[in-house]
């Protein structure tokens, strides 16, 4: 075998390897995005069942509306289904922002950024849905009992401070329980992807 004869075995064989490795980089790029996928998965299904059970309740409150016959009971009825359309909406739509980055669309270095970008404002949004969560908790109480009991709680003279009490414990623990859920689910995806990085 002459000099020509193996540098051309060498040169086919160099070309055979840079295509495995794109074939190998691409396999591996195509798992990683399906892995990063269904990281938010189970959120996304939790967050669009809450949503469906907001949309009823928003619906519910719209449907008797005109039950709520004093302007401050009015009101509290506005803010409670504003909370029920709007804070569902945009949740789903942070969480859809973060799950549609493209891996294989840019270098992991860009991909990183918009990642966390994403990861930012869907944790913005969750801490916000905390303190609103604590807003509609007052709103919602007036509204329920007189659209369910048909009594304005606010002319009987005594607040049920008991309902207050026991609804902050409990959206204080489901607050803690669920943002502690984003951010496990969201620094593992971030992991995920610093792993692209590294290779």
């Amino acid at each position: 075998m002459d000099l020509e004869e193996i540098q051309a075995v060498w040169s086919e064989m160099s070309d055979q390897l840079k295509h495995q490795k794109k074939l190998t980089d691409k396999i591996i790029l195509d798992m990683t995005q399906d892995r990063y996928t269904r990281k938010f998965r189970t959120i996304s299904i939790a967050e669009t069942f809450g949503a469906i059970i907001c949309f009823i309740a928003a619906l519910y409150m719209l449907f008797y509306f005109n039950t709520l016959d004093i302007w401050y009971l009015q009101v509290c009825g506005v803010l409670s289904i504003a909370f029920l359309i709007g804070l569902p909406i945009v949740t789903l739509r942070s969480l859809k922002n973060i799950q549609k980055i493209n891996i294989t669309e840019k270098n992991i270095k860009d991909t990183l950024i918009s990642y966390s970008k994403a990861k930012n404002k869907v944790l913005m949004i969750q801490r916000l849905g905390i303190y609103l969560s604590f807003i509609f908790m007052m709103t919602c109480l007036p509204v329920f009992s007189k659209l369910m009991k048909g009594k304005d709680i606010f002319q009987q003279g005594t607040f049920p401070l008991w309902y207050v009490v026991i609804m902050g414990v409990f959206i204080a623990l489901f607050a803690r329980w669920g943002y502690a859920c984003y951010k496990k689910t969201t620094n593992s995806a971030e992991a995920l992807l610093k792993e692209l990085e590294l290779d």
